[in-house]
């Protein structure tokens, strides 16, 4: 079967490996070129990872490739159905190449021969916005299954990003093992910048954090740079518990502090499971929460700013429609109309400010008066966080 080209392979320098017909590359991958190939015996599409052997004096890509192959081959335990599983390892004296299940076409088309083709992948899928709340929390459970089992057999992936999760027959895949390594070994601070953590920790914990920047985005639909804002999705996920769980565990994920992260994908997926099993405490009336009681407050460090730096925060409360007083005065929208949570505020001068938020609690009869609760959050140092995060514990 002659492979489909389209016109912009006719540029490329196609490498030639043993029993496949490369047809166009589809991606980047480590230190290689991922080719959407043709097995010249069944027909089948492939996909096929090329990387160029060292040359005298260069640096040898393919010979990482090939120890973090050995190591994740070496652990059969890492046969997951959420780990792209890997077919066949070969070489040329030009190339190291290996064998995978082809991704789902991202339009749903089921030739994937088609020079319409385009891989499903998590990154691509983005590119469209947001996901669904659903489908959003069944991909993070894939996700943290996918990590628990590298990290429970003491490797680490050190390049979780939106472009190696697969979709395939709609499951997600985490592929490209390219960087994996053992997670008691002193590795180089390697991966893709915007989704490594600021402390340069490379055990679990750095997985931790980029899976937590992939929930981030397929919650909002922003790019990883963009964390933590909520974007204009603030009341979208406000009204869904499911996500309102998953832009919690992002942000602990996520935490600058590596002692306050997840210690691994495992603690994490527990953390989830446990969150979605807990029973339903804060109950509405009307549009806004009753509540009453003492409060708990939980002020997360979610980030970075320069002092000098206007600050963007976000402000978000159970029950949420709370409004927001800044040094005692309220913050109102550029509309005139108060802000209220879950919300994100940009422009905010750095430094401390005394935060406090406060609820209007409709009562269940028109002659009754209104009920207020104000939660005094205390003095915050806009340059140290961009999250703060309070809860009213109902009696």
């Amino acid at each position: 079967m002659n492979p489909s080209r389209d016109d912009s392979t006719a540029a490329v320098s196609v490498p030639q490996v043993p029993d496949f017909d490369l047809a166009r590359p589809i991606g980047e991958g480590g230190f290689g070129q991922v080719w959407l190939a043709i097995n010249r015996a069944t027909g089948q599409p492939r996909a096929v990872k090329v990387i160029p052997r060292a040359r005298v004096g260069s640096r040898d890509p393919a010979g990482r490739e090939v120890a973090a192959l050995a190591r994740l081959e070496a652990v059969r335990r890492c046969c997951h159905p959420n780990l792209l599983a890997i077919h066949h390892v070969g070489e040329t004296s030009e190339y190291l190449f290996y064998v995978m299940d082809l991704a789902d076409d991202l339009s749903g088309q089921t030739d994937l021969t088609s020079p319409d083709y385009r891989p499903a992948t998590l990154e691509n899928r983005l590119a469209a916005g947001p996901l669904p709340a659903d489908e959003c929390e069944r991909y993070t459970k894939q996700l943290l299954a996918a990590l628990a089992c590298l990290h429970e057999a003491g490797m680490v992936h050190r390049d979780v990003k939106p472009a190696n999760c697969l979709l395939l027959g709609g499951e997600l895949k985490l592929g490209d093992f390219g960087l994996l390594t053992a997670a008691n070994l002193a590795g180089s601070r390697l991966g893709t910048l915007p989704y490594m953590p600021p402390d340069g920790c490379v055990d679990a914990r750095a997985d931790v954090y980029g899976a937590g920047l992939v929930i981030y985005e397929m919650l909002m639909g922003l790019g990883a740079e963009r964390f933590p804002s909520l974007g204009d999705r603030a009341q979208e996920i406000a009204k869904d518990r499911r996500a309102r769980r998953l832009n919690r565990l992002s942000l602990r994920a996520c935490d600058p502090d590596p002692g306050r992260r997840f210690r691994d994908a495992r603690e994490m997926l527990g953390e989830l499971t446990a969150a979605e099993n807990a029973p339903v405490r804060l109950r509405r009336t009307g549009w806004i929460a009753l509540f009453a009681g003492m409060a708990m407050v939980a002020v997360l460090a979610m980030f970075w700013l320069h002092q000098n730096e206007p600050a963007s925060m976000n402000f978000v409360t159970e029950p949420y429609e709370a409004t927001i007083y800044l040094d005692g005065q309220l913050l109102r929208a550029p509309d005139g109309n108060p802000y209220r949570t879950p919300c994100t505020i940009r422009g905010l001068s750095a430094g401390n400010h005394h935060v406090v938020f406060e609820w209007d609690t409709v009562n269940d009869t028109d002659d009754a008066p209104a009920v207020e609760h104000r939660l005094d959050a205390g003095v915050i140092d806009f340059a140290e966080n961009r999250q703060i995060i309070v809860r009213l514990k109902s009696r």
